[in-house]
């Protein structure tokens, strides 16, 4: 049985990678991951291909025992995986709670790191993994502090991990895109104590656009996928300005 999985899979982004998989992938089914059991079973009756919907807290352990049982049992052929779960929250050291900040590690690297070695056993050659990051991997970012840290743990680890399964032919993709307007984060990010940290979001990109490139760019095997403009110029410049310089043009941009 040739599956996709699909973590943050109840709203944004991963609900839309789920769209574009069922239209662009040849699957016989996909299981979705998220906590909200009633906005899986929303997916799965809109999905022409058969769902498995599994409502699991990426955070804590026993949501991979009981992956890892399921994937024992059925043995699916994993074609694809996409770890879409992540988490954010605005605003500098005094703003973002310690409870906050522990939930951004938990989530964001230890969560995508157990998912990945979890389905890695049921991947088999020309399988693609996409790690969803984000363009605040390529500098660090006052009132993002740490989850700007906790994508920058993520593009190392995807690029790393590609060149470790080179040999077994699986390609490694991390997604790295800009703001996107349409999913939750944005709104769940400023619920912090200052909810001003960052005020505007200019050029943000939209779900449908992001997930179709980032499909795209993990078919040719990319290893860095930066599917709008501003994360396109980010990655760029991050190469040649320095990072101090980058930081203090941040904190200029997010007052205005």
């Amino acid at each position: 049985m040739r599956i996709a999985i699909v973590t943050g899979a109840s709203s944004g982004l991963g609900r839309e990678f789920i769209r574009q998989i069922w239209e662009r992938e040849k699957l016989d089914g996909i299981w979705i991951i998220a906590r909200r059991e009633n906005r899986l079973q929303e997916i799965a009756e809109e999905s022409p291909l058969p769902v498995r919907s599994l409502p699991l807290d990426l955070t804590k352990g026993s949501a991979f025992d009981r992956l890892k049982a399921l994937l024992k049992e059925e043995r699916p052929d994993v074609r694809l995986l996409v770890n879409a779960a992540g988490f954010a929250k605005m605003g500098n050291y005094t703003e973002v709670s310690v409870q906050d900040s522990n939930n951004m590690l938990d989530l964001n690297c230890r969560a995508l790191m157990n998912m990945t070695l979890t389905v890695l056993p049921y991947m088999q050659k020309g399988a693609r993994i996409l790690e969803i990051c984000s363009s605040s991997c390529f500098q660090p970012l006052p009132a993002l502090n740490v989850y700007s840290a906790t994508k920058a743990f993520v593009l190392s680890y995807s690029r790393a991990l590609r060149w470790e399964l080179f040999g077994r032919g699986i390609h490694v993709t991390a997604v790295c895109p800009y703001w996107i307007r349409d999913t939750e984060l944005i709104d769940i990010a400023k619920d912090s104590r200052n909810s001003q940290a960052i005020r505007h979001f200019p050029l943000a990109s939209h779900a449908a656009r992001i997930a179709r490139i980032a499909l795209r760019d993990s078919k040719w095997n990319l290893p860095v996928s930066t599917p709008d403009i501003v994360s396109f110029l980010q990655r760029l410049l991050s190469k040649f300005i320095p990072r101090e310089l980058i930081i203090a043009c941040w904190e200029g941009l997010r007052r205005i």
